[in-house]
């Protein structure tokens, strides 16, 4: 129970994929600031990446721009001259005008001022002319701007006018009951006059306000029609988000870009429809509008300023523009002159007039062409966080490094290019950084994952082989440490055995100290041989060495590593020999054989402790080659199976054809003499040699004793030739009898 459980909180890639999933889904459900704000700069960029569009043409807008200050003089301009504007513009056949400016208080025009202060003197100073009264009461009249801007707007009777709310304490502090009083009351004619409530709505998501700062009294009554230009900036101080309706009191109130549609759609009827959790919508005749709890919608921005015409007002009021521009337009006016320039930010430009906000709401109700969260698109959000997610989790610890950087890249590519391809088409606002959160966390936490479990198992697989493998060797197997896992594969490689002739006898001439002494200066030169060319060294058993090549490891030429490895351990007994002899030590001899062929190579052992070794046949064939080495005097051994793989770099002498104990299939061994450069050297000898074998497996014994004896003249100590001279003598006494194969049986290891 206690290793079930130990298993089941043990970490693993899938385990960490699945808790970032399920923290990504939590943290999804809360939507912190932080990451909502984040996603909001993910939709600007998707903004920015469909491009511009060109707007439906309902909208134009007139602009107090740098030519009009000049031509017109600074602003604020006299109002009869906003007054010229709206005649004009009415005779061009514009069907709504909207004005992005407030006229909260009176027309500070000079000449007014000073006929009312004249008026008030002669009064005073009790004159009573009716003659001068009527003069001035003339003057009065024609220098009272504020009341020639309210005629102007009743003539057209197309004007909507915009007022803003002030949304806290604070903002209103400078203003008396009596001022907010009347800011409502002159506002009150333009609230939302069809309200459907389903429900009491949640206060918490509306949008709530204190007062209205609204057009002076004469221009407001002048009016039909009227609606706030108030704009909430984001924190990062851009314009996204457009409020249609506005609590104010107990009212609500449309938004000038609203209240300019209904005017230029002849007033049909407005709904403002609510429910439980706040807003649900608006209707405007046959136009749908689709907001959020609060009211607002996501501004579709078409693109950067002056996608919708901007027209100067000095133009427009000295008639050099074609009266067919503003013909059954919704004419926004609005100042973008340098000073005095309503500056926003949006996703399109960090300077942005204000007015052309108001512009693209319009379009945006008018075609219908809204940023809509739909219904399914929660559950396309959590479905993308727990695909993604999973994909990474299963894929990423499977594939190399290299390959899990391009698989986590393609799938947040994929999931991006469908996200934008859905927004740009469908106008569908998707969750961006969930999912791309998700899969970048994963990707992040299964590499420091594989990074911390690999640097593990690598320090674990060096302290085991530091001792046995090269750390040249040790470095490849660390690229790949899953081929060392409990179990064994079967692989063709090259097993070495070499062991040291009457050990016994020479332990017993040195003291304990001087054998080992003696012992590790051996072995030590003998392991750096076989380190020399990769092998493993595989055990020490006593005297003995064991190595293996090909493994862990691929090494194509492992057959003939092993055979140089045996070489130069003899090239390194002869110098350690001399040496011996010169300081008086026993002077060791050893027997070395190779063989080749199958062999299940792993980690053989318990999950608690295991060796990297390798078992079959072949490992015991190699063994026993080392032995054989006894019966024909020699050095190195190999079996037929490895001289096939070396004849044509190295010089061997076929030996014979045995037995060995516990086989019954025969085997031709071959004593390893040297590199193929040195044929010439080894030359007459193999010549004698081969005549002399030859004649032997054909029973012709006399001719094979010549042929040795040939041999031992070349070489007095050449223990094969020695051999088969003995053999030669005994089956000539003892002739074999029946079908003689020529094959030696082995009678001990």
């Amino acid at each position: 129970m206690k290793d079930r459980i130990k298993k089941i909180l043990s970490p693993s890639p899938l385990k960490i994929s699945l808790l970032i999933i399920v923290a990504a889904i939590a943290l999804y459900a809360v939507d912190p600031p932080f990451l909502r704000f984040m996603e909001l700069k993910t939709l600007d960029l998707r903004i920015l990446s469909r491009g511009e569009r060109a707007s439906g043409g309902e909208t134009v807008i007139a602009v107090v721009d740098e030519k009009s200050v000049k031509e017109l003089g600074r602003w604020p301009w006299p109002r009869t001259l906003i007054a010229s504007l709206a005649d004009t513009l009415k005779s061009y056949g514009a069907k709504a005008v909207g004005f992005d400016i407030v006229f909260a208080e009176p027309d500070q025009n000079s000449s007014l001022r000073d006929i009312r202060e004249l008026t008030r003197e002669l009064q005073s100073s009790g004159i009573a002319n009716p003659r001068i009264s009527g003069m001035l009461r003339q003057k009065l009249m024609r220098a009272d701007t504020d009341e020639a801007l309210a005629q102007a707007i009743k003539r057209a009777g197309n004007v909507t006018l915009g007022y803003f709310f002030h949304r806290s304490e604070k903002e209103v502090a400078h203003l008396t009951k009596q001022e907010i009083e009347e800011g409502a009351r002159l506002i009150s004619p333009f609230k939302y006059q069809m309200v459907q409530a389903e429900g009491e709505p949640d206060e918490m998501f509306l949008v709530h306000t204190y007062a209205a700062e609204a057009n002076i009294k004469e221009i407001s009554q002048a009016a039909d029609s009227a609606g706030y230009f108030n704009a909430f900036p984001d924190t990062d101080g851009s314009i996204r988000w457009a409020p249609l309706a506005i609590k104010f009191r107990d009212d609500f109130y449309p938004s000038l870009a609203i209240a300019l549609i209904s005017q230029y759609l002849d007033y049909p009827m407005v709904v403002l429809h609510l429910a439980e959790y706040g807003v649900a919508g608006i209707e405007i005749g046959d136009y749908g509008v689709p907001t959020d709890e609060s009211g607002r919608i996501l501004i579709n921005y078409l693109g950067r300023a002056k996608t919708f015409p901007h027209y100067s007002i000095a133009d427009i009021i000295k008639g050099r523009l074609s009266p067919d521009l503003f013909k059954d337009k919704i004419v926004l006016v609005g100042a973008t002159a340098t000073g005095i320039y309503d500056l926003r930010v949006t996703p399109f430009s960090a300077v942005f007039p204000g007015v052309e906000v108001h512009a693209n709401v319009i379009d945006n109700i008018l075609h219908q062409e809204f940023i809509q969260r739909p219904g399914w698109a929660g559950f396309f959000d959590l479905a993308a966080i727990l695909v993604l997610g999973l994909v990474l989790g299963i894929v990423v610890p499977r594939v190399k490094a290299v390959a899990g950087i391009f698989v986590a890249l393609a799938v947040l590519t994929l999931y991006v290019l469908i996200n934008e391809y859905i927004f740009s088409h469908f106008n569908f606002w998707l969750n961006l950084i969930y999912p791309v959160g998700t899969v970048m966390t994963v990707y992040l936490a299964i590499t420091i994952y594989k990074y911390v479990t690999e640097e593990r198992e690598k320090k674990k697989i060096r302290g085991a082989f530091q001792y046995y493998l090269t750390s040249s060797v040790i470095n490849e197997m660390l690229k790949d440490p899953s081929k060392l896992k409990l179990g064994g594969d079967k692989k063709h490689l090259s097993v070495l055995f070499s062991d040291i002739r009457g050990f016994t006898t020479v332990s017993e001439s040195l003291t304990p100290e001087e054998l080992v002494h003696l012992l590790n200066e051996y072995l030590t030169a003998m392991t750096d041989i076989v380190f020399k060319y990769d092998g493993l060294l595989d055990k020490y058993m006593g005297d003995a060495i064991m190595a293996v090549y090909g493994a862990p490891l691929d090494q194509p030429d492992h057959a003939e590593r092993a055979c140089r490895t045996a070489l130069d351990m003899m090239e390194q007994l002869k110098i350690l020999q001399k040496k011996w002899e010169s300081e008086g030590k026993p002077v060791l001899n050893i027997g070395i054989g190779v063989n080749s062929g199958d062999m299940v190579v792993g980690n053989m052992g318990s999950e608690m402790r295991f060796d990297y070794t390798v078992m079959g046949d072949s490992v015991n064939l190699g063994s026993r080659l080392e032995g054989i080495n006894k019966e024909y005097g020699t050095n190195i051994v190999i079996s037929e199976f490895t001289y096939n793989e070396v004849k044509d770099r190295l010089i061997c002498r076929e030996l014979d054809s045995v037995r060995v104990k516990g086989k019954l299939l025969p085997v031709k061994i071959y004593e390893l003499l040297g590199d193929r450069k040195d044929e010439e050297k080894w030359g007459p000898l193999l010549r004698s040699f081969d005549e002399g074998l030859a004649a032997y497996k054909g029973q012709r014994w006399d001719e094979a004793t010549g042929a040795f004896r040939n041999v031992l003249k070349i070489h007095l100590e050449d223990g094969p030739a020695g051999i088969y001279v003995i053999r030669c003598a005994a089956l000539k006494a003892n002739p074999p009898e029946g079908d003689w194969d020529g094959v030696f049986t082995m009678t001990k290891k």
